[in-house]
């Protein structure tokens, strides 16, 4: 199981990566993504949105099952990955790179410290 020691977690599954200008890119976990299978749909939040830590944001469907995505923190919807239409699958293939889901401008970055360091993630899913 894959857990880069440079992101942050969620208790519910998403990562975050801090890139700079107070953006973050966010994708779901090897952990997770394995947990769903083959994802075939992946419902994209709006660009523009403004949306509060744990808010239900996106969607991502797998041939076994649907799951709610989380933002795991607060701010504004900069930018979607639009690949993830034609390609849900790079979820899968590549969950930290290619499948990355969307990027928030952060309203509050001490929201960041609430989140999992990548020991307490791999803790929770143990």
């Amino acid at each position: 199981m894959n857990v880069p020691d440079d992101l942050k977690y969620a208790a519910s599954h998403e990562w975050v990566r801090v890139e700079g200008n107070d953006v973050v890119t966010i994708g779901i976990s090897d952990f997770a993504q394995e947990e769903m299978t083959e994802i075939v749909y992946v419902e994209l939040p709006e660009v523009g949105r403004k949306v509060a830590a744990n808010e239900e944001i996106a969607v991502v469907e797998s041939v076994k099952s649907a799951s709610d995505i989380y933002s795991p923190v607060s701010g504004e919807i900069v930018e979607v990955n639009t690949a993830l239409t034609d390609n849900p699958g790079s979820v899968n293939e590549s969950p930290f790179g290619d499948g990355w889901i969307f990027k928030i401008k952060l309203s509050d970055p001490a929201q960041l410290d609430s989140l999992l360091d990548a020991a307490g993630y791999r803790s929770s899913i143990c």
